[in-house]
């Protein structure tokens, strides 16, 4: 297998207004992609461009995976994300490999990109996304 190139780093916060300028200031860089995604019951914003961006993550709901572990954990580091060209086969092959998946299959993530997460139990205490980008 090609070596996969990091996506973009998650970072679960508590609200996009407070969090934003702070990261803007941080890495000189705007905020850009704005946009809530019901499914996963989060508001997102990207903050640079390319490889390793970052991306903030706030609860729209309390029943959200992101307002659950601001209640564990509170602010910060929440996953990364490795860019795959097909979601589903990568799923395929770390079922096999023995990873434990949160996600059978590829659902909708931000920007009409296919997502799909391993869980932090076979992947070293840290929450991975895979990402395939849409078109």
């Amino acid at each position: 297998m090609a070596e996969l190139p990091l996506d973009h780093v998650g970072i679960a916060v508590r609200s996009l207004d407070e969090s934003l300028p702070l990261f803007e200031s941080i890495t000189g860089a705007k905020g850009h992609g704005r946009e809530a995604v019901e499914s996963q019951g989060v508001e997102i914003v990207f903050v640079g461009r390319g490889p390793g961006r970052i991306e903030l993550l706030a609860p729209t709901r309390d029943d959200s995976g992101v307002a659950k572990f601001l209640a564990r954990r509170g602010p910060g580091m929440h996953h990364l994300c490795y860019r795959v060209p097909d979601v589903a086969a990568a799923l395929a092959r770390y079922e096999a490999d023995g990873f434990e998946l949160i996600d059978r299959a590829p659902r909708a993530g931000g920007h009409g990109h296919l997502v799909a997460f391993l869980h932090p139990r076979s992947t070293g205490g840290v929450l991975m996304e895979l990402v395939q980008h849409a078109g």
